[in-house]
């Protein structure tokens, strides 16, 4: 406890990788952090930073400290959700790292739902990739992660996944939207826009393209927002590309969805988990068991 405040300047120093910066945004003087982190230095026993001429980094002793700052932390927080807890308070707070997908139906809905009985959980919501969100776990940046196909899971306990076909999203009057499943090389014969190649449906689309005589995917429009792309079909008719959990045709009421054959494109995955090997805080704990009953109910339901 004695040194939680030098943990604070610490990891505003790693963050901005300067300690002139790190004090500017946690409004001291240079010379005071400077003394303050020289002073943590000589208690320690060893340097936790290299000096470089523009700035400063963590050397190996500083990565170990960091890494013991984020468990010491985290730990505390579990310990104020569990005091919290037989308090009757119920408060705590939800950091979640999740693809972007997720962001304007499913997430809002399980989250309210949430707190409607836990009114005094807060929420951060850290829009990541597959690869940002694994470095977010083991930086104990977030809690939870939700996201489409991690690229290592090394560290990542999976505590549920879910299979997600990719949809093609259309104006009614398309001529495709009469097709109950829409194979890809009809979808790619027509004008179309995609997510950037980061992410998990268009690697999934250029994946299938190659195996099917080499189509291509060539969008007249790259996003790495699913909104924009969703919103964008509603005034050019172009098709798009997304998963079902990301859409609610219902807020959409001129655009239609029709699945891609999986005989062509590889259903995504869905997976929650945390960090292996941490034990999360009550709050953080509680709303993956609630999201994880969630998605085990969306597998039993047909996608429409």
């Amino acid at each position: 406890m004695k040194h939680l405040k030098d943990f604070d300047f610490i990891e505003g120093i790693v963050r901005s990788g300067s300690i002139r910066k790190a004090a500017e945004e946690m409004f001291i003087t240079a010379s005071a952090l400077n003394r303050r982190i020289n002073k943590f230095e000589e208690e320690m026993g060893c340097e936790i930073f290299e000096r470089l001429p523009r700035g400063v980094r963590l050397n190996t002793a500083g990565e170990l400290l960091l890494h013991h700052i984020r468990v010491q932390k985290s730990d505390l927080a579990r310990l104020k959700s569990q005091i919290a807890d037989l308090s009757g308070m119920r408060r705590g707070h939800v950091s979640i790292a999740c693809s972007q997908a997720l962001i304007p139906f499913f997430l809002p809905k399980e989250i309210s739902q949430y707190r409607l009985d836990h009114p005094g959980v807060t929420f951060s919501i850290n829009v990541r990739d597959r690869d940002a969100a694994e470095k977010d776990l083991s930086e104990f940046l977030s809690d939870i992660a939700l996201v489409f196909e991690p690229l290592r899971l090394v560290d990542f306990d999976v505590l549920c996944s879910i299979s997600q076909p990719i949809y093609v999203l259309m104006q009614r009057n398309h001529p495709l939207s009469q097709e109950k499943v829409i194979r890809l090389r009809d979808a790619l014969n027509y004008p179309h826009i995609a997510p950037s190649e980061k992410l998990a449906v268009r690697s999934l689309l250029d994946d299938a393209a190659k195996r099917l005589n080499n189509l291509r995917v060539n969008p007249l429009i790259e996003s790495e927002s699913f909104d924009l792309m969703r919103r964008y079909a509603e005034w050019e008719d172009v098709l798009a590309f997304q998963f079902p959990i990301g859409l609610d045709i219902r807020q959409t009421p001129d655009l239609i969805a029709r699945p891609l054959a999986t005989r062509d494109v590889s259903p995504g995955n869905l997976f929650l988990g945390q960090l292996k090997g941490r034990t999360l805080p009550i709050a953080s704990a509680k709303f993956m068991r609630a999201l994880v009953k969630v998605l085990q109910n969306k597998t039993e339901k047909s996608w429409k």
